[in-house]
C-alpha cells in the first residue's frame, strides 16, 4: 500500500494553496480500487441488513490492503498487525455464521485497528491505532477532492481527451457497422441481440427509480470509507505520544546545573524524601484501614453468600443484584485507581517500606478478587431465580477483565509496571473478550435457559424480542408456558408491563412465526444472508 508522507509546515502562502490543491499520488491499483470499492459498497450495504455483506467488504478491504503492502514493510513483522489480522478474518467468520451485533461489532474494530498497525506497524495500544486509522481516513478525504473537479486550463488536457476519444470512437463505430451487418444477414443473432437489448432496457428502467439524492448520499459515503481504508496518510501524531511511554515506572532525581556540571541539589533532595516518607505514611494507613473494613465486608459476603444462601420471601433480590453488583465493582475500580495513584512514581523506590507496603497492597488486591466472587456470585443467583440476559453475560464478561486488571495491578506493585503497561496489557484482554462475545451463539442460548420448567416467572416479550431467529427456538418449547404463574409480554423498558395466560402466549408466538415466515422469504436477499437465521428458517418451515 502506497504510503504518503505529509509536508509538516508550508514555507509560503502560495505553496501552501498549491499543496492543499495537489492530489494525492494514488497507484494504478488504487485508482482501481477505490471506484469499485465504493460500487461494491453500495450493492452491498444499501437497503440491506448486516450479514454476508460485512464480511465481503471486508474482505475486500483486508485483501487490498496486503496486496498493496511491500513485500518487506515493516508491518509483517508486528505481533499486533497478525493479531488483528487473524481477529479480523474470525470475527468476519462470525459473522456470517451468527450476524450477532456483537459480531459485527467486533469484525468493524477489528479492521479499523488494523489499518491503524498498517498506517504506524510500531503502535502498541490498541486505543492509538483506532484513532490512528480514524486520524489517516480524515486526513486522506481532502487529499482525495482534486480528483473529482473539472480539469480547468487544459489545452493540453482537451488534446489528449481528443485523442482518446478518436482511439476508443473508431472501434465502437466498426464494431457498430458488423452488427448491423450481422443482423441483416443471421436471424437468430438477431433475435439473440433483441433479447439482449431488451433486458439491457429493463435493467436500465429498473435502475433509475433507484438513482435517488438519499443513495447519492450513500454512495458517497461507500466511497469515502472505501478511500479511508485503502489510502494511507501517516499519521504520527499517536506513535510520537506512544513513544515516550515506557512499560516500567522510572526513578525519577532532581538535579540542578552548575557550570556546566550536573550536580545533585541536596535541599531538594530531602525535601524529595520527606515528601516521599509522608506518602508512604498516607498509603500505608490507606491500605491498613481499607484492608480491615474490607475484610469485614468480604467474611459477611462469604458467610451470607458464598454458602447456603437462600432466597427468602419478601427479599428484593433486584436490588441485591442491580444496585449492589454496581457498588461493588465501582469500589474494585476504585482501589485498582488507588494502587496505581500511589504506586506511580518513586515510592516504588522506597526501601525503608517498600516491602511493607507492596504486601498491604497485595492484600487489598486479593480481597477484591474475592470481592469480585461475591459480585459474581450475586448475578449467578440472580440467572438461577429469575432467567438469563444481556446485561448478566456482560457482568460475567467485566468480572473476567476485572481479575485480569487485578492481576496487571499485582505486575505493576511487584515489578513495577508503568500505567501504560496496564492499559495495554487490558486493551489485549477486553479485545479478546470482544472476540470471544462475537463467537456466541447468545439469543439462542438464552432462549433456551429460560424456557425452564423451573421457573415460575418468564419474560416473554423480552424474548420476542430478540432477532427473530430465535421465534423457532421459543416455538418448540412453548409446552413450558402451561407450568409459569406469571408470562410477561409487554417490551422490555416499557413503563407498563402486560401479562398473559399461557394460552394467549402461544397464540403471541405463533402470530410472530407466521408473520417471520411470510415476511422472511420476500426479505431475504444474499447481501443480508447469515447461516444462523438461514437454518432457523428451515427449521420453522418443516
Amino acid at each position: 500500500m502506497t504510503t504518503f508522507a505529509v509536508p509538516a509546515a508550508a514555507p509560503a502562502a502560495p505553496a501552501a494553496t498549491a499543496a492543499r490543491r495537489r492530489p494525492l499520488p494514488l497507484t494504478a491499483l488504487q485508482k482501481l480500487l477505490l471506484p469499485l470499492g465504493a460500487v461494491l459498497f453500495d450493492v452491498l450495504f444499501y437497503q440491506q441488513a448486516v450479514g454476508l455483506n460485512l464480511a465481503l467488504y471486508t474482505l475486500f478491504v483486508v485483501a487490498a490492503t496486503l496486496v498493496g503492502l511491500p513485500r518487506h514493510a515493516a508491518v509483517w513483522r508486528s505481533g499486533y498487525f497478525r493479531l488483528l489480522l487473524a481477529g479480523t478474518l474470525l470475527s468476519a467468520g462470525a459473522v456470517v455464521w451468527y450476524g450477532s451485533g456483537a459480531a459485527w461489532l467486533a469484525c468493524v474494530a477489528s479492521l479499523v485497528m488494523l489499518l491503524g498497525f498498517v498506517n504506524q506497524p510500531h503502535l502498541r495500544l490498541l486505543a492509538f491505532a483506532l484513532l490512528t486509522a480514524l486520524g489517516g481516513a480524515a486526513r486522506a478525504l481532502p487529499g482525495l477532492l482534486p480528483y473529482l473537479r473539472l480539469p480547468s486550463n487544459g489545452a493540453g488536457k482537451w488534446s489528449r481527451t481528443r485523442f482518446y476519444g478518436r482511439l476508443l470512437l473508431a472501434p465502437l463505430a466498426v464494431l457498430v457497422v458488423f452488427h448491423f451487418l450481422f443482423v441483416l444477414a443471421n436471424p437468430r443473432y438477431a433475435a439473440l441481440a433483441g433479447q439482449v437489448f431488451e433486458h439491457l432496457g429493463d435493467w436500465l428502467l429498473a435502475l433509475l427509480p433507484a438513482i435517488s439524492l438519499p443513495h447519492l448520499l450513500f454512495f458517497l459515503v461507500g466511497f469515502a470509507l472505501t478511500a479511508g481504508a485503502l489510502v494511507v496518510v501517516p499519521l504520527h501524531y499517536f506513535q510520537d505520544r506512544e513513544s515516550r511511554l515506557g512499560e516500567f515506572v522510572r526513578r525519577q532525581r532532581d538535579r540542578v546545573a552548575s557550570l556546566g556540571v550536573r550536580r545533585p541539589d541536596f535541599r531538594a533532595l530531602d525535601r524529595k524524601a520527606l515528601d516521599l516518607r509522608k506518602e508512604y505514611l498516607a498509603a500505608l494507613a490507606v491500605f491498613g484501614l481499607v484492608n480491615a473494613l474490607l475484610l469485614i465486608v468480604n467474611i459477611i459476603d462469604i458467610r451470607w453468600i458464598w454458602f447456603g444462601f437462600v432466597l427468602t420471601p419478601g427479599f428484593d433480590l433486584t436490588q441485591f443484584v442491580h444496585e449492589g453488583t454496581y457498588v461493588l465493582i465501582f469500589s474494585i475500580l476504585v482501589a485498582m485507581g488507588i494502587v496505581l495513584w500511589f504506586f506511580r512514581r518513586n515510592l516504588n523506590f522506597y526501601q525503608p517500606g517498600l516491602a511493607a507496603l507492596r504486601w498491604g497492597a497485595t492484600v487489598w488486591v486479593v480481597q477484591n478478587a474475592v470481592l469480585a466472587v461475591s459480585v459474581g456470585l450475586r448475578n449467578y443467583y440472580y440467572i438461577q431465580y429469575t432467567g438469563l440476559a444481556y446485561k448478566r453475560i456482560g457482568v460475567y464478561g467485566f468480572l473476567l477483565l476485572t481479575f485480569f486488571g487485578l492481576v496487571t495491578v499485582l505486575l505493576k506493585i511487584w515489578q513495577r509496571r508503568s500505567a501504560f503497561g496496564l492499559v495495554r496489557l487490558n486493551s489485549l484482554a477486553a479485545y479478546g473478550l470482544l472476540l470471544l462475545l462475537a463467537l456466541g451463539n447468545w439469543e439462542i442460548w438464552i432462549a433456551r435457559y429460560n424456557l425452564n420448567a423451573r421457573f415460575s416467572t418468564l419474560d416473554l416479550g423480552f424474548l420476542l424480542e430478540m432477532p427473530a431467529r430465535v421465534l423457532p427456538e421459543v416455538a418448540a418449547r412453548q409446552q413450558v408456558l402451561d407450568g409459569m404463574r406469571r408470562i410477561i409480554i409487554s417490551p422490555p423498558g416499557s413503563y407498563q408491563e402486560e401479562t398473559a395466560t399461557p394460552a394467549e402466549a402461544r397464540t403471541l408466538i405463533q402470530q410472530r412465526l407466521a408473520a417471520w415466515r411470510r415476511a422472511y422469504p420476500r426479505q431475504r436477499t444474499w447481501q443480508s444472508w447469515t447461516r444462523a437465521e438461514s437454518a432457523a428458517f428451515d427449521s420453522a418451515v418443516r
